[in-house]
């Protein structure tokens, strides 16, 4: 019976040995808010002109990797599609803003002030549209009644 209990007392203490680990650092709250502000700033895309004081602020995950990879190459679209088809997605987007109780309001949270007539540029248009298009696929959302595509 003693040899019983000496093994069994000799396999715990050889599991313990075995199984102990230094400790691993915990990550601290800083690391991880940093982490998360790059992730942040990596998909946050801003459009500044200062001449027309405007700016257009997208935080979208994976929008900037979509816009880099799958999205068509600058230069593809005119700038008149481009400003055709922002100024109807904007009409429609504002209209689902000011609908919540239809539309979901997570989805749908500010208005965009895009003004039909105004040169807003090739960029901005160009990223616009590519947003309304990554959102379209994205959240299975048609806005205006084209089909999303690439």
């Amino acid at each position: 019976m003693k040899k019983v209990i000496y093994i069994l007392l000799l396999s715990s203490v050889s599991l313990f040995i075995f199984n102990c680990n230094t400790a691993k650092p915990i990550a601290s709250e800083k690391n991880k808010s940093e982490k998360e502000l790059a992730a942040i700033v990596s998909d946050t895309v801003t459009i500044a002109n200062d001449e027309l004081e405007y700016e257009i602020i997208i935080i979208e995950p994976g929008f900037n990797t979509w816009l880099l990879t799958t999205a068509r190459p600058e230069g593809f679209y005119s700038q008149q599609y481009l400003e055709n088809r922002n100024f109807i997605y904007v009409t429609e987007w504002n209209q689902r803003v000011l609908q919540p109780q239809r539309f979901d309001p997570n989805l749908y949270e500010l208005q965009i002030d895009y003004q039909h007539g105004i040169d807003y540029g090739y960029e901005v248009n160009y990223k616009l549209f590519n947003y309304f298009i990554y959102f379209q696929l994205t959240y299975k959302q048609r806005l205006a009644g084209f089909v999303p595509r690439i």
